[in-house]
């Protein structure tokens, strides 16, 4: 692909002319009725014109040049065989608006253009700027916090990372676990044998793993025990080595929960605490949220790093960035 800029002051309208290789991939990088180039100009202002294998971008020079850069990275994707649609188009405009994220190290800890995990079922790659430095943090460090609002991804990328580090045989078992704890409810007694009774709680880390690898291969895996999900309370009294292991919903520990769980650390292990610190569902009179305890306390640490994410990074409908907003905005 080559293209052919129209040099511009900055604030003065320019006007700059694409060259795609293949005009094929033109197809499924428009979208349906062109969505994707609607979506492109209605985010960024520009105006676009696609006549063979040239698409014509006019707006002013700074619109321009980030129009270009997402269409270039948006062309390169559907070469790699992803499926580009109106939520990734959002996602590439956030990341060519980043300047820091190129070169950096891919999931198998190889330096490239980006950041990737791969797993059995799909590639994953960063929807937002602070998803990418997340995922940096996932290959280069034993401990990470990821704090923020629900819909941002902090469970689902470290799900993958972890069926990518199994895939590879980087460890030997990954190990997810959460609290059971109700979300503002008392459902009372729950029928069934303990894992009937405890998987509900579940459902979200068994939603990613049936994500990144096939359902067959998930029911081997948990049946040899290279997968365990299983409540924080089955992980006292053991040292987990040679895993990754996820805790979910963390901001519903207490204190002695938490420092429990960490000192489960064993080697050759990657430990991931995923938690929204404004979503607290523990009973009233428990003492505080252990994962407000285990940030204050850990922060600064060497080994340990802490990806935060707002609602600017909500990869869900949009109008749940909207909504977490809402709620923890100035005005709420």
């Amino acid at each position: 692909m080559s293209r052919k800029p129209v040099p511009a002051r900055l604030g003065e309208r320019s006007r700059t002319e694409l060259v795609f290789d293949r005009p094929q991939a033109l197809a499924l990088l428009f979208g349906q009725y062109d969505q994707n180039l609607v979506a492109l100009e209605n985010r960024l202002g520009v105006y676009i014109t696609a006549r063979g294998n040239r698409i014509g971008l006019e707006g002013t020079a700074e619109q321009v040049a980030l129009a270009r850069d997402v269409l270039q990275d948006l062309y390169s994707r559907v070469e790699r065989g992803e499926p580009v649609d109106t939520g990734l188009v959002d996602a590439s405009i956030a990341m060519a608006a980043e300047p820091t994220l190129d070169g950096i190290v891919s999931a198998e800890g190889q330096r490239g253009p980006g950041i990737m995990i791969r797993t059995r079922k799909k590639t994953i790659v960063p929807r937002t700027p602070a998803q990418a430095h997340y995922m940096r943090e996932l290959v280069g460090n034993d401990m990470i916090f990821a704090l923020g609002p629900a819909g941002t991804g902090k469970t689902y990328l470290a799900v993958a990372q972890a069926v990518a580090q199994l895939i590879t045989g980087s460890v030997q078992r990954l190990i997810l676990s959460r609290p059971a704890v109700e979300a503002g409810e008392r459902l009372g007694f729950l029928p069934g044998d303990m894992k009937e009774k405890v998987d509900p709680y579940l459902r979200p880390l068994y939603d990613a793993l049936y994500d990144c690898l096939p359902a067959e291969q998930v029911e081997r895996r948990i049946a040899s025990g290279e997968i365990e999900i299983a409540p924080i309370a089955f992980m006292r009294g053991r040292t987990l080595g040679d895993a990754f292991v996820i805790l979910d919903e963390a901001q519903n520990t207490t204190p002695a929960q938490m420092k429990m769980f960490l000192t489960r650390f064993g080697q050759n292990s990657r430990m991931v605490i995923c938690g929204d610190p404004n979503q607290v569902d523990l009973p009233g009179g428990v003492a505080a949220s252990g994962l407000a305890d285990a940030v204050r306390r850990l922060e600064g640490l060497e080994g340990i790093a802490m990806s935060r994410f707002t609602a600017a990074d909500v990869v869900r409908h949009p109008i749940v960035g909207r909504i977490v907003e809402a709620y923890e905005g100035p005005n709420a």
